[in-house]
């Protein structure tokens, strides 16, 4: 008996695409449909048949013209590959072409080593005209790249991205698409790299019809805490998430991608056919990053070509050493905090195949990779706002004790993230935030506080009703961090620290960075460290104190270039302090 053929993928891009001048080219995948019509400003007009279960039609039409699919006489559906859904998630797609004057086409981005990452909502600050108004001041505080939180169009006028449906259209939220694009186009202006989140890991709860005719788009055998997985064994669904990987970097000139939650997608290989094909369509020369977050830690996926990952593991050392919280996914550090952030600072992971306390195996040995693979942070758009309150570190921590973990985050060879607000100290909190229709709104309201019902200052009903419903638009308004705060008062104080920090990094890290090599890690003291980097001209040594009590200052720290508190006399670092130094060879 023969083996079924093997599927094949549509025979052109899916969506709405211009195929030659003044005509545009509508393909949708529906591979088990019998037949299918575009649905044209309310008039259908057959598709015809191609291979690989997709359906086709060119037409000659205008820029913005409205247009749904129809299946098997069904109702007419959105295209799942929209790339312009101004009516929302449920309304019609419209045409969109992709002609823009670019102002900076000859920018073909900047090295890795190069990049502080701040990470954006960009609908917390005003859209994509808003973020693109603070460009400058971004810059100037040394930031060389931002990083969005997702822009596919999701359900509603609010929502941290993560519930999108389209993923090919920019959320018409913040602005239409051509605004999106000058809002790159300024950054690179300024000098900034953008990079994108995308995600390819599933689709929100509210706006996706792929159910409805394409069911080979999901596998039954692979739950996620989404529901059924993607199946990334299809070429179909392959072209899909490719194409749009390519259609950000080509057409909207992003500089990188930060891919979520990858270790949802089955089977893995689908990230290095990603790589590969992201690699073969691009111009050489130009800098594209491509940044994952992994809670499996496969090191082996950053050896074969990825950027760099976020690295949680510093984040939650760091964070039960600052804090004392051990409740949550910060149990698993809990034993030994400080050992587990030495060694994330000597070799890249604290997990490198050791079983956590679900008993689990996770990740895979990471020192022999260099320190700029690694993306860390002290806050970012999940740890603060996966608590309950959304709390910053800015409202948990005595002020020295929050300047030493920046400093940290900020002057050790890994790549840094700041989260948006933290250059000027904000204080307000980043909450989670949807604006779901009933009967979501209260499923979601509900289920968040669910989530709480294990922690203890939340075991009471009445303590849990006190968290904010993810609902209501004064969750949304109560996350904003305005940038006006940094140019005056205390604000204006923290931005100048910062930017400091940055010119230190700048002068001392970034040249030989990708050379790096750690040094052995010491420990000075409960809750102190000290650490340190062999690049090509010297050592570069960095030490903290965390702990109960003052620590003897580390052997050979005499060039101090930033201190906390530290009286350079005396021989011991006080707690909650940072200092950095170098050792240039002779």
């Amino acid at each position: 008996m023969s083996a079924p053929p093997a599927p094949v993928p549509p025979p052109g891009p899916l969506g709405a695409w211009a195929t030659r001048a003044g005509h545009t080219g509508f393909r949708l995948w529906a591979p088990h449909a019998r037949d299918v019509a575009l649905v044209l400003e309310g008039v259908d007009v057959t598709m015809h048949a191609e291979a690989g279960g997709s359906f086709f039609v060119e037409l000659a039409v205008a820029e913005g013209t409205r247009y749904r699919f129809r299946v098997d006489d069904g109702e007419p559906v959105p295209d799942p590959a929209s790339r312009w859904q101004p009516d929302g998630v449920h309304g019609p797609s419209a045409v969109l072409f992709a002609d823009y004057d670019w102002q900076h086409p000859a920018w073909m981005g900047r090295p890795w080593p190069e990049a502080v990452l701040y990470e954006v909502h960009v609908g917390a600050c005003g859209g994509y005209a808003g973020v693109q108004a603070q460009l400058p001041a971004l810059a100037a505080m040394g930031i060389t790249a931002l990083e969005l939180m997702p822009v596919a169009q999701f359900a509603g006028t609010r929502n941290w991205g993560y519930d999108g449906v389209l993923p090919y259209a920019p959320a018409a939220a913040y602005g239409e698409p051509r605004a999106l694009k000058a809002l790159v186009d300024a950054a690179h202006a300024q000098g900034l790299m953008v990079l994108l989140d995308v995600v390819y890991n599933h689709f929100g709860p509210d706006g996706n019809y792929l159910h409805a005719y394409a069911p080979g788009f999901f596998r039954e055998d692979a739950p996620t805490p989404w529901g059924a997985a993607i199946d990334f064994r299809q070429p179909a669904v392959q072209r899909y998430f490719i194409d749009n990987a390519l259609m950000w970097l080509r057409e909207y000139r992003f500089d990188g991608l930060r891919l979520d939650a990858v270790h949802a997608i089955v089977p893995t290989e689908f990230l290095d056919q990603l790589r590969d094909a992201i690699a073969d369509a691009l111009p050489a020369g130009r800098h594209v990053h491509l940044v994952l977050e992994n809670e499996r830690n496969q090191a082996s996926l950053l050896a074969r070509g990825y950027t760099a990952q976020w690295n949680d593991d510093f984040h939650n050392a760091l964070h039960v050493l600052l804090t004392g919280e051990t409740e949550g996914y910060y149990g698993a550090f809990a034993d030994d905090p400080l050992a587990h952030l030495a060694r994330v600072l000597g070799e890249g992971f604290a997990f490198q195949g050791e079983a956590t306390a679900a008993g689990h195996a996770r990740g895979e040995p990471s020192g022999t990779l260099s320190p700029d693979h690694f993306v860390v942070f002290a806050q970012n758009h999940d740890q603060i706002g996966n608590r309950a309150m959304g709390e910053r570190l800015s409202t948990l921590l005595p002020a020295p004790r929050l300047r030493a973990a920046l400093a940290l985050t900020a002057l050790t060879p890994m790549i840094p993230l700041f989260f948006m607000g933290e250059p000027w100290g904000a204080r307000q909190p980043f909450l989670f935030f949807t604006d779901f229709a009933p009967p979501l709104d209260e499923a979601v309201r509900e289920g968040r506080r669910r989530e709480f019902a294990h922690f203890a200052a939340f075991a009471d009903a009445q303590a849990r009703a006190r968290i904010p419903d993810p609902n209501a638009a004064s969750t949304f308004t109560a996350s904003q961090a305005p940038i006006e705060e940094a140019a005056h008062g205390e604000g204006a104080r923290w931005t100048g620290w910062f930017t400091q920090l940055m010119a230190l990094r700048r002068r001392w890290l970034v040249p030989g960075l990708q050379q790096a090599r750690a040094l052995p890690v010491r420990r000075l003291g409960p809750g102190a460290l000290a650490a340190g980097w062999q690049l090509p001209h010297g050592q570069w040594h960095v030490a903290f104190n965390f702990g109960p009590a003052a620590v003897p200052m580390p052997a050979g720290a005499q060039c101090l270039l930033l201190a906390e508190h530290v009286d350079t006399g005396r021989p011991m670092l006080p707690v909650d302090s940072f200092i950095a130094w170098r050792e240039a060879l002779a």
